[in-house]
């Protein structure tokens, strides 16, 4: 199975085609661009898309899933995203699969350590997307909801996570995502066993949304055409929020 990957959902753009075997459960990148500098993702994210492809020798034809991080994330990336994935496929076709940004990140450490991943992406005022995630002999576990919270609520849900998860949790957790740090220097104090993920493994990319959507593909979630691919948002905009409290306020 040839997946192609992509990701726009923060500052960075990512693209890959990772080919899927089977009957060896293994799995082989056949080309991956990133890039981090910037730019806007209208500029950068069909040139990348178009540069793995031609890399991989592989056409869209060839492709048997797309898989996209949908959210949560910039709202501007989110939707630049699933419009470009809207863009290259046929919006009929069920060969699409939406991606959790989040739980993308945990497949960074897939078969790396076991450990407990927190993604966490900076939302601003004061508050992350987060969920957490049991890494262990190369399989990814969801252990809680995608959300949106207060910086200061994920310190009772690490807790609670490690009280349920003890043999795991010996190994610590890792923060990765946009938010890794604003978490630890929040929590470092309060907390033991915490880390933020080295740069290579912290932050969301294609390969990854790739590997995610190949394990969930192999549990049986069915493939939808991009037509029914939305962004996911766990809050509204900032815009919509300011408008609701004058109105409130009113």
């Amino acid at each position: 199975m040839n997946i192609l990957g992509i990701d726009c959902s923060a500052t960075s753009a990512s693209a890959a085609v990772v080919s899927f075997s089977n009957e060896t459960n293994q799995n082989k990148i056949l080309s991956f661009s990133y890039t981090n500098v910037g730019l806007t993702h209208s500029q950068t994210l069909v040139p990348i898309i178009a540069g793995v492809l031609q890399n991989a020798s592989i056409a869209l034809e060839d492709i048997d899933a797309f898989a996209i991080n949908a959210g949560p994330g910039s709202f501007t990336g989110v939707r630049i995203g699933v419009a470009a994935l809207k863009g290259i496929t046929a919006l009929d076709e069920p060969n699409c699969i939406s991606i959790s940004t989040l739980e993308s990140m945990a497949y960074n450490y897939a078969g790396v350590k076991d450990c407990i991943v927190c993604a966490a992406m900076d939302a601003r005022c004061g508050q992350v997307y987060t969920a957490l995630f049991k890494v262990e002999d190369g399989k990814v576990e969801r252990l809680c909801e995608d959300k949106a919270i207060m910086i200061e609520e994920l310190e009772s849900i690490i807790n609670d996570v490690r009280n349920s998860e003890l043999n795991i949790a010996k190994n610590g957790v890792i923060f990765v995502g946009d938010g890794a740090h604003l978490c630890y220097n929040n929590l470092n104090e309060k907390l033991e066993g915490l880390e933020v993920a080295h740069e290579s493994l912290r932050h969301q990319n294609a390969v990854s949304v790739c590997e995610c959507a190949y394990d969930r593909i192999s549990k049986g979630e069915k493939l939808v055409s991009s037509s029914e691919v939305l962004p996911t948002y766990l809050r509204a905009p900032q815009a919509e929020r300011e408008l609701k409290k004058k109105a409130e306020n009113k």
